[in-house]
């Protein structure tokens, strides 16, 4: 059966399995890689101390937030049609995280957008740190994206590597 594109061009069918599976996440972490690159910017205006420079930030977080938008959406069309081999369910764990990464970025930049426009100079300081936060994210998502998208290619299983944060909770226990 042939992929069924959705209105912004991710598979909508026939995802998640051999090539078709390992195109779409490439795409998906290309996609991560641009959003981190937005949000890389518009932290560096950010920093600076001008209203223009601040407006460019805005507008930055705003296309950022359309990108993000689209990854949430298309990561959700993937993670339907899915299929993990047999015997690898660590693919399957992969796509949840992928999902739960991908929502976390879209609130954290929809957050950030909201706080950017605000008058108050607290409510662009909060604005400030979930543009980092988001940045994070990004950073995240392309990266994990990208391994999944290799073990589909390999046939190997996907058992990612535990986050910072995961690792500091661990250590902690």
């Amino acid at each position: 059966m042939a992929d069924e594109r959705s209105s912004n061009g991710g598979a909508t069918k026939g995802a998640g399995t051999g090539d078709d599976g390992y195109q779409q996440l490439r795409r998906l972490a290309a996609l991560g890689y641009q959003v981190r690159a937005t949000l890389t910017a518009a932290d560096r205006f950010l920093a600076q101390d001008n209203d223009t420079d601040r407006d460019t930030a805005v507008w930055l977080v705003s296309a950022g937030l359309a990108l993000s938008e689209e990854i949430a959406l298309d990561i959700d069309g993937f993670a339907k049609t899915f299929k993990a081999k047999p015997g690898e369910p660590a693919q399957g764990q992969a796509v949840h995280k992928l999902r739960m990464c991908a929502h976390q970025l879209q609130a954290s930049v929809r957050a950030a957008d909201h706080f950017l426009d605000q008058d108050s100079s607290e409510d662009r300081e909060h604005g400030s740190w979930l543009v980092a936060s988001a940045l994070a994210l990004s950073d995240k998502l392309a990266g994990e994206t990208e391994d999944l998208a290799s073990a589909l290619k390999r046939g190997a299983p996907q058992d990612p590597a535990p986050t910072t944060a995961g690792s500091a909770d661990a250590a902690a226990r």
